[in-house]
């Protein structure tokens, strides 16, 4: 048996090695996702879906490609999305699909897995090949509205705030001091300089990107603790036993996605620590199932949808990711 002092020094050397490998990713990936969220609307991506069913799920796969966005931030991009007018078939393919097909993703994918990197292009095609599929059963059968009751809209409600609150202002009768007043008043707007305008938006960018990254750190964090835990605690051979099943391997790995509810810029880096014990079919399963459906990502989802259609969508994700992934671990044996 091993002794508190080994256990603690492998548990220590796991747990750095797993955070510094996925930290520069994850930083990474809130970068990209803040700029987008503060520099590009959400009306120009939507003039831009087709009509044709198959067209849009393909092109909201390449969109999930194009904008890096990690799934923590999504879930709230497609509810504006969807309110805008976005399909509802293509706004789940953008939340499965995206988190997994972007290139900071492929890249931290890659770099995990540098002795075995077709894993890397797998995991980008049975994602879109997952997402596609679970986006056009949604076309075909679901005909209902499954969000919940939107809010009431805040910046309608600051905008009527803001004339009310300029048609209370107290008005001079002499007609001279009106006009003064509403001289200036322009001419302040119009000096007002571009740079300010991009300054506070980087600054905004920057705000969101401190908020998102502190707040998907701490899932990084737990995760990788629990995961250098579990291999401290689990002897090589249990591991290998739960691997070595044909079955097993892929419900442990699913379990162990949807509790550790890992960000998809980090995941990988915990899969590879993996890789000795389990086949590439369960290392695909847990680096496909974790950013589609896992713990805090059911939480938001039942934000935004009804009970009843989350629960339908996390049956589509179990049984098509165990099914693809399974024909993959036949065909893509771990070397």
């Amino acid at each position: 048996m091993t002794s508190l002092p080994n256990l603690l020094t492998n548990f220590k050397a796991l747990f750095i090695s797993i955070i510094l490998e996925a930290l520069p990713f994850m930083l990474l990936g809130v970068l990209f996702s803040s700029i987008l969220e503060v520099f590009v609307s959400e009306a120009t991506v939507r003039r831009l879906i087709p009509n044709n069913p198959l067209l849009a799920v393909l092109f909201s796969c390449v969109l999930g490609f194009i904008f890096p966005i990690c799934e923590c931030g999504l879930t709230p991009v497609v509810r504006r999305l969807i309110h805008k007018g976005m399909p509802l078939y293509t706004a789940i393919v953008f939340i499965l699909a995206g988190p997994i097909v972007n290139p900071v993703v492929f890249a931290a994918t890659y770099m995990a897995f540098r002795t075995e990197p077709h894993l890397a292009y797998y995991r980008l095609l049975l994602a879109t090949v997952v997402a596609s599929a679970i986006g056009l059963f949604i076309w075909r059968v679901v005909k209902t509205d499954p969000l919940r009751p939107a809010p009431s809209g805040v910046s309608g409600q600051a905008h009527a705030g803001s004339l009310t609150a300029v048609r209370k202002l107290p008005v001079r009768v002499h007609s001279g001091a009106v006009i003064g007043q509403t001289s200036r008043f322009v001419l302040s707007r119009v000096r007002s300089p571009r740079r300010s305008v991009i300054r506070g938006r980087i600054s905004s960018s920057l705000s969101h990107a401190i908020e998102e990254f502190f707040e998907m750190g701490k899932y990084l964090l737990l995760g990788g603790a629990i995961t250098a835990l579990i291999q401290c605690l689990l002897s090589r051979d249990s591991l290998i036993a739960l691997g070595g099943g044909p079955l097993s391997s892929h419900i442990f790995m699913m379990g162990m996605a949807y509790l550790l509810s890992l960000c998809s810029t980090s995941d990988a880096f915990v899969a590879s620590s993996f890789a000795s014990a389990f086949p590439a079919g369960a290392l695909l399963t847990f680096m496909i199932f974790g950013p589609m459906l896992d713990l805090k990502g059911t939480i938001m989802l039942l934000s935004v949808f009804k009970a009843k259609f989350v629960l339908l969508l996390a049956v589509l994700i179990i049984v098509t990711v165990f099914i693809v992934a399974l024909i993959a671990g036949q065909t893509l044996p771990m070397s």
